[in-house]
């Protein structure tokens, strides 16, 4: 069983930078893979980008490559997406999500993950 709760969500002005958490619980975080993806009203959950189990690989949505940059920290069970150049097709509540690591790469398919936070909303102005 792994909690996560994600944190660094707010309000931004086109352009700008955010930076989100996720911090999970459990002593096998490090056996995760773990992926953000958002929600945006009136729209299907999207996957964002995702990361292995180890950090070694990680991929993205072709919407964010470039701008967003996901990486972890095992030793502090966290979890990150560095978000810059953002739009305001950006705005959407941002929800962290971990799978056990069946696979050697982590899914774009968010009904691949079994444990997800409660999300963390942000919103870009124009």
């Amino acid at each position: 069983q792994v909690q996560l709760i994600e944190s660094g969500g707010g309000l931004v002005q086109a352009g700008g930078s955010l930076r989100l958490s996720c911090a999970a619980s459990g002593r096998t975080f490090s056996s995760y893979h773990m992926a953000w993806s958002r929600q945006a009203p009136g729209k299907e959950r999207e996957f964002v980008a995702g990361i292995r189990w180890n950090g070694g690989i990680t991929v993205y949505a072709d919407s964010v490559k470039g701008r967003f940059t996901i990486s972890r920290d095992n030793a502090k069970n966290t979890v990150y997406l560095q978000m810059a150049s953002l739009k305001p097709e950006d705005t959407a509540v941002y929800y962290c999500a971990a799978a056990p690591s069946r696979t050697p790469l982590p899914s774009r398919t968010p009904l691949s993950y079994d444990y997800w936070g409660q999300g963390t909303q942000v919103t870009v102005s124009s």
